[in-house]
């Protein structure tokens, strides 16, 4: 019986992958570590309240064996690219980091197809960035997620998320070229992600991409 660290829990891939935790017999105890407080009640969760400006005051309870990262901002909900960089990057790392030198052994990253630490474009060099540093680090199980994009019901209103998924699902059904960059829902990707932690095995670092997550589904 195992115990789960996640953070971005509140959010729409976050919170579905929280839920399969708690169900999963894989874990007794699922630890969130949150800026709000979850809506959910349940045996095993427990729901720590963080400022994840202040990591010395919470990074000694990073405690337990595998810890998913689910968090994430956009350009315009952080308010600039700073403020997204804060969030994306520097709250992940430096759980990653904390969770790493705790002897955490598996850790599940939500990426992105195009990062790459030497792009010229700002989101795709931030994902990049901290993929880099998150497979620097000492877990025994590096397991990357490589969605297109995510769409959900989330509190705040996306319209460059709506239309994208307009237009783009329609192209990568007609186009099979087009087919890994399909969008999933976050509520598919958050079960696939905790179905892969289930069933994987195998350690080492490992890249999984879109055409592969949906393999993970549930049935």
């Amino acid at each position: 019986m195992k115990t789960a660290l996640i953070i971005g829990a509140t959010g729409v891939t976050g919170r579905p992958l929280t839920q399969y935790l708690l169900d999963s017999p894989l874990y007794s105890k699922v630890v969130v570590f949150s800026r709000r407080a979850l809506d959910i009640e349940h045996a095993k969760l427990t729901n720590h309240l963080v400022d994840f400006d202040q990591p010395q005051q919470w990074r000694d309870r990073i405690q337990g064996d595998d810890l998913f990262c689910a968090l994430g901002t956009t350009l315009k909900q952080a308010g600039s690219k700073a403020a997204q960089y804060k969030v994306d990057y520097t709250y992940q790392a430096n759980t990653l980091e904390a969770a790493a030198n705790n002897g955490v052994k598996r850790l599940f990253l939500v990426s992105s197809p195009g990062a790459n630490p030497d792009s010229s474009m700002f989101y795709p060099k931030l994902k990049g960035e901290l993929d880099s540093f998150a497979l620097a680090q000492p877990f025994e199980t590096h397991i990357l997620f490589k969605p297109s994009l995510i769409v959900g019901n989330r509190a705040d209103k996306r319209v460059g998320e709506k239309i994208g998924h307009a237009i783009m699902s329609p192209l990568c059904r007609w186009f099979s070229a087009l087919a890994p960059y399909r969008p999933i829902l976050g509520d598919e990707l958050g079960r696939a992600i905790g179905h892969c932690a289930e069933t994987f095995t195998d350690s080492g670092k490992h890249n999984i991409e879109l055409g592969d997550i949906f393999t993970y589904l549930p049935e």
